[in-house]
């Protein structure tokens, strides 16, 4: 690379200082927040009828969202949402992180999570994991995963003082804890520099299985690990309640809840209150909601912190180390590399919001166990976003945002008092046992269900820009059968759309798609109508022509029962009607219109319009209607 040169009679003299009077933008009035509205509210009336204008305030409200579990984001914040003073990383209440980062590339830890069987796949891959960046492993110890008496052989290449090693299990946790004990007892390696987290969660363990959690081995784990001073035995797990269903505040009120149990335990066990803290850790969900991520770690040390004051544990052990996991929930099927966008999202925000390690689930999970490559773009989301954007160099980037604090304010504030409704009704055991989690999940999925069936939570790849004629992802060996479990039951947010492409599979089914008039009459809406049924996998030929007949001949060759007419208000005002008569008359079973019923002047549609499809309309009860005409529902 060279120093360009600067064009002949050119200045090169540079200014030694800003002049004194620089002043940008000084020449113009700061808008006002009510001045911001009402321009707002300019954009939204746009095409509206005069008696149907959206006062300001009416506009403002339009753009405002409430998450499943009720926290207000606002379309814009000011200054009103600032707090007072920000604090300072690694102090109390530990909201701008428990550490206090140096510059260096290593401020989180990457760790890579193992699930395959396979003692010689699973060695092999650790070893390249390690050899290739990550900084620590996690295997998870179940039935369809690593399986216990491999542990050893799965770790036999790493150097134990250089890597540090997490075990969880859904079904035997003191069976994986037990292993890896065996492992790091036996070695000769100075305890007090070993790094193992036993991964041990009775309460979220019960909470999948329907199981009552027994706490009263907790306190022998701890003292199995006193002399492993970098070590812990407790991961309160956040994800399993994230991927059945919980948003922002019932992950973090339910970890709150569940690890107050731990302590509680370890004390009665004879764990001072100190080191009861000192051996948890959490483990929550990094999504692809940037400012929901960074603001719920961000919301859980600083209710950590209140429960650590409440106890009255040394300010200094107040910090919740957190481990983010993105999310399994948010993972698809299909167009599957549109997963290592969301991985990569997830981890910027895990980070920004100062997770201590970070896990990101390879891009082709749902397709069956990672091979080299997708295991490879997991582990280097991280380090490019670490060593070359170097998001880790600064403490607390979004510390101060308004946006931020406010979230971080409500997510906590909102956590805390579903934690106290917890703790009125016995403690989070009590709740699980009673019904509560479930009842709340079940309340929580539902409201989920609607914003994903309306597309107001866009699944990007497959509720949007959805790609029919994709190629499978291959080459990827089948997961093992995973054990049934009786409790909380895990579903991800695609799946109800993939299941609608499961069913056009293979049936060479479609749409019609009746473009009437020219491409700018119907351009638009032909390319929401195919955007539509391609959600389902479904094809859509069509034709365009403003002759009613040839729309009818097309319709009859594409051999499906199934049409949509597809142009502007104009067109169907002029033969909206005359065309679904021709259509209905050859012969069609349904027509549907894209658009507004009304844009047909108030003919009488009966028998003639079966349906419409607009922005906004449930997607899922729309094509599963469809695909009950085509005949290919399963």
């Amino acid at each position: 690379m060279t120093t360009p040169t600067p064009p002949a009679g050119a200045s090169t003299d540079v200014a030694d200082e800003a002049p004194d009077n620089l002043v940008l933008a000084g020449d113009f009035d700061a808008p006002t927040y009510d001045q911001w509205a009402a321009e707002v509210a300019k954009v939204l009336n746009k095409g509206r009828p005069e008696d149907k204008l959206l006062s300001p305030e009416q506009a403002i409200e339009r753009l405002r969202f409430k998450t499943v579990d009720g926290i207000v984001v606002e379309p814009i914040y000011t200054v009103d949402d600032a707090i007072g003073d920000l604090g300072a990383p690694a102090s109390e209440p530990f909201t701008r992180g428990t550490t206090v980062r140096n510059g260096d590339l290593d401020a989180w830890d990457v760790r890579a999570l193992h699930e395959d069987p396979d003692p010689v796949v699973t060695r092999e891959a650790i070893r390249t994991d390690l050899e290739r960046g990550a900084t620590s492993i996690w295997l998870r110890v179940d039935p369809d995963a690593v399986q216990v008496l491999d542990i050893a052989k799965d770790l036999s290449d790493v150097l134990l003082d250089l890597a540090k090693i997490d075990v969880s299990s859904r079904t035997d946790q003191q069976a994986a804890a037990e292993a890896l004990l065996a492992i790091f007892e036996a070695t000769d390696k100075d305890k007090s520099e070993l790094s193992l987290n036993l991964g041990l969660d009775p309460i979220g363990a019960a909470a999948l299985n329907g199981t009552t959690p027994d706490l009263t081995q907790l306190a022998g784990y701890v003292k199995r690990l006193a002399e492993y001073k970098k070590s812990r035995a407790i991961v309160v797990d956040g994800t399993i309640y994230h991927n059945a269903g919980a948003g922002d505040v019932h992950e973090v009120a339910w970890l709150l809840a569940s690890a107050v149990e731990y302590v509680r335990a370890l004390v009665e066990q004879g764990i001072s209150v100190d080191d009861a803290f000192d051996a948890i850790n959490f483990r929550v969900t990094a999504a692809v909601d940037e400012l929901a991520t960074i603001s719920r770690i961000r919301a859980l040390r600083t209710a950590w912190a209140r429960v650590g004051e409440v106890f009255g544990v040394t300010a200094a052990k107040r910090g919740a180390r957190q481990h983010a996991v993105t999310s399994w929930r948010e993972i698809t099927r299909d167009d599957p590399y549109v997963n290592i966008l969301r991985g990569t999202i997830s981890t910027f925000s895990a980070a920004i919001g100062g997770a201590e390690a970070i896990t990101v689930l390879p891009f082709d999970t749902a397709w069956g166990l990672p091979n080299v490559f997708s295991r490879r773009i997991a582990r280097n989301t991280q380090i490019v976003l670490s060593e070359e954007s170097d998001i880790c160099r600064v403490n607390d980037p979004a510390g101060g945002a308004w946006a931020i604090e406010s979230l971080t304010r409500q997510i906590a504030e909102a956590a805390w008092a579903e934690f106290q409704t917890i703790e009125a009704a016995g403690g989070m055991v009590a709740v699980l046992a009673g019904g509560h989690v479930g009842e709340v999940l079940a309340d929580l999925n539902a409201k989920r269900g609607k914003l994903l069936a309306s597309r107001k939570l866009p699944v990007t790849g497959v509720s949007e820009f959805p790609n029919p004629s994709e190629a499978p992802v291959e080459g990827r060996v089948a997961r093992p059968e995973a054990p049934e479990y009786a409790g909380l039951t895990w579903a991800r947010n695609a799946q109800v759309f993939e299941d609608l492409r499961d069913a056009a599979a293979g049936a060479a089914a479609g749409v019609f798609l009746a473009c009437l008039g020219t491409r700018r009459d119907f351009g638009g809406r032909e390319g929401f109508a195919s955007n539509y049924f391609h959600i389902a996998g479904l094809d859509t030929p069509s034709a365009e022509s403003a002759d009613i007949a040839e729309i009818v001949e097309a319709w009859k060759a594409s051999g499906t029962p199934v049409a949509c007419l597809c142009s502007s208000g104009k067109v169907y005002a002029s033969i909206g009607v005359q065309a679904a008569q021709a259509l209905k008359d050859a012969g069609a079973a349904k027509v549907l219109l894209a658009g507004n019923i009304k844009e047909l002047k108030g003919a009488d549609t009966a028998g003639l319009i079966d349906g419409t499809i607009a922005m906004g309309m449930d997607v899922v009860a729309g094509l599963n209607d469809v695909l009950n005409t085509l005949g290919v529902t399963k």
